[in-house]
């Protein structure tokens, strides 16, 4: 497992032009206006997030500016050197939208930015939605204070839903903004940075509304396997870092695959037509089984020691957190075996293949697997009134299904 580093002395930045970050917070307010138009009841609450995302923009700090100070920590301007890199390589390489963002970060002063409710039935492992403009129906709610979150997961435990509580340190504003990178990030290591910054530049690129499954799990694939191509090609395939890069996302693989195990037990007692008492008395069973199975597996977790699904007391929001993350990450895998490792066609077919079956784009991608992305694509095109194309496989390459 890779230590943990300690957290870097924040650097001290100069500001942006006004006229850039007037312009900036100009665009924030239009854009929540018309929100407001949709949102009805939710106008209150999205008027606090266009407040926060307004002072968040208002404090971006040119990235080569903060480099040019002479009294940076050697931790500091490493990390800050990393983010530019992978930005231009995520843009040359893979084909990512970066826009602006990332050249610029933002200081905050605590390691989470906001906090996010989750909610299910206690007999399902099927979300709790929130409709919100834009985004449409998504399994959390988030807020930029503790109290209020737990506030909402308490009210919706009285509902008689499981309820989860959790920090969130990133996010994307879809390319609606220039994202600044945000100063808790440079607690992470150079190898986690460069996950979740391509991760990121992968919803800037691509965002499936009402479907925050596929859009995560999609972009945590290609951030941890973004990394492992920045690595490498930056620094050599035997690299310390590009191999602790390959260790993050094999970790990834094997969690995805232990999750889903783990989720069809219960999906298979949620089904099974027993009574509601006896399915809530025998989940605690499956539930005290996962975090004895998470124990065993994660000494071999590279990356995801964060993780404590051996200790957490568990109930369907916690795991839906998780799924929703590592859904399906194997298909990912498969169809970039395919590929041949080519990370930027890769990205290509995900968004193609997904575009052709946006009701349910994970069905499309596992039939790539299995008789190739460009059949796959045709045959749920079918449906859509204009497919996408997916990029030609790489030469000699075979599908890996039967």
């Amino acid at each position: 497992m890779r230590p943990r580093p300690s957290p870097p002395v924040k650097p001290r930045t100069e500001t942006l032009a006004p006229s850039a970050a007037i312009r900036a917070l100009a665009l924030a307010i239009v854009l929540v206006a018309s929100a407001l138009v949709l949102a009805g009841c939710e106008a209150g609450y999205i008027a606090r997030a266009a407040y926060e995302e307004g002072c968040l923009l208002w404090r971006r700090k040119p990235i080569d500016t903060v480099l040019a100070r002479g009294d940076l920590s050697l931790e500091v301007r490493t990390r800050l050197e990393t983010v530019l890199k992978v930005r231009q390589f995520a843009n040359d390489r893979l084909g990512l939208n970066v826009g602006g963002s990332y050249i610029s970060i933002a200081e905050v002063d605590k390691g989470a930015i906001a906090w996010v409710v989750m909610a299910a039935p206690r007999d399902s492992l099927e979300p709790y939605t929130w409709w919100f403009p834009i985004v449409g129906r998504i399994p959390y709610r988030g807020y930029f204070n503790k109290d209020r979150a737990e506030a909402e997961a308490a009210e919706m435990e009285q509902r008689g839903y499981d309820t989860m509580v959790r920090p969130a340190v990133a996010f994307s504003s879809l390319g609606f903004f220039n994202d600044p990178l945000l100063s808790n990030l440079l607690r992470l290591s150079r190898v986690e940075l460069a996950g979740v910054i391509i991760h990121e530049l992968f919803h800037r690129t691509y965002f499936l509304a009402s479907d925050v499954m596929f859009d995560e799990s999609a972009a945590t694939y290609v951030g941890s396997a973004g990394a492992v191509k920045f690595f490498e090609a930056t620094e050599g395939p035997g690299s310390a870092d590009a191999e602790a890069a390959r260790g993050v996302l094999d970790a990834d693989l094997k969690f995805a695959h232990f999750l889903n195990g783990e989720a069809a037990r219960l999906v298979e007692l949620y089904k099974s037509g027993l009574p509601h008492a006896e399915i809530l008395k025998r989940r605690e069973v499956i539930f005290a089984s996962i975090n004895a199975d998470y124990a065993q597996l994660k000494p071999h977790l590279s990356g995801l020691e964060r993780f404590d699904l051996d200790k957490e007391p568990l109930n369907n929001a916690v795991l839906i957190n998780y799924l929703i993350y590592f859904h399906d990450l194997d298909a990912f895998a498969k169809l970039d075996q395919i590929y041949g490792g080519n990370l930027h066609d890769t990205i290509k077919a995900i968004i193609a293949l997904a575009e052709s079956d946006t009701e349910n784009p994970f069905a499309p991608i596992e039939r790539a697997t299995r008789v190739g992305p460009l059949r796959a694509a045709a045959q749920d095109g079918e449906s859509q009134s204009t497919p996408a194309a997916a990029p030609a496989p790489a030469p000699g390459a075979k599908s890996t299904g039967p």
